[in-house]
């Protein structure tokens, strides 16, 4: 019911937001939403009884394409469109992240997302002099304990809130596979990051932890993280949407 001074165009998408949410789930159960509408649609035609093997038959196309369609619309609400750069950077890592998350317990998406916006979805990658890929996704710093090869690049570094340029040394790997599993292997048995990996209900929670624990000096590094991995998760879960309904 409407009391007429709480009503706002506010309120009154959220409920129809709500509304559709509704639809899709009675829509997809069985003996739901759609199915009641088939058998009304069948007797008003004059059709097989609705709970005939004959009107199943019939009408079990149109269910088919009616899920479907519900399942991608309830997953494009209010969704914004993702770029090409990340549509094509997240199809491009997943499968290693997978593998890495197999190993570590570290979400895939979160390990991606991060990679994301660490490399501008692998617009900005840390080179090696004469141009040759680091593969380092993570903007992982060489320090005196890293043995293995290096990149040095110019950086932007937040100190006391002001960003400076500082001519920086990475670390460099011959594959991402071995990007993922380093940063993977930093975050659980660093004791700097040892309350990261615990952190892994949210991806603000995560991304919190990661700038507490000072893995970057970008004051709104947590908000930007969060968003990289959350833009991930939706990349993720259409490609899962449409593989289901194919």
């Amino acid at each position: 019911m409407k009391s007429g001074m709480l009503d706002s165009p506010g309120g009154d998408l959220g409920t129809d937001l709500l509304d559709q949410q509704f639809a899709v789930k009675m829509s997809g159960q069985p003996g739901g939403l759609s199915d009641l509408i088939a058998a009304q649609l069948t007797r008003q035609i004059g059709g097989a009884p609705a709970d005939t093997p004959d009107a199943s038959k019939n009408i079990s196309g149109a269910l088919s394409s009616l899920r479907k369609s519900s399942s991608l619309a309830a997953y494009g609400a209010n969704t914004p469109k993702p770029t090409a750069n990340q549509s094509g950077f997240v199809s491009r890592h997943t499968e290693a992240s997978i593998r890495i998350e197999k190993e570590t317990g570290i979400p895939a998406s979160y390990m991606v997302g991060q990679a994301g916006h660490e490399t501008g979805w692998g617009q900005h990658e840390i080179k090696m002099r004469g141009g040759k890929p680091s593969y380092n996704l993570f903007a992982i710093k060489a320090d005196s304990s890293w043995k293995g090869k290096v990149a040095e690049v110019t950086t932007t570094e937040y100190v006391n809130g002001v960003a400076e340029k500082k001519v920086a040394k990475f670390r460099a790997y011959d594959s991402y596979d071995e990007s993922f599993r380093d940063y993977a292997r930093m975050i659980t048995q660093s004791p700097r990051y040892a309350k990261v990996s615990q952190q892994t209900g949210s991806a603000l929670a995560f991304a919190s932890s990661l700038q507490k624990a000072g893995y970057a000096t970008d004051p709104n590094y947590a908000t930007k993280l969060s968003r990289a991995i959350e833009a991930t998760q939706r990349l993720q879960q259409r490609t899962q949407v449409v593989a289901q309904n194919v």
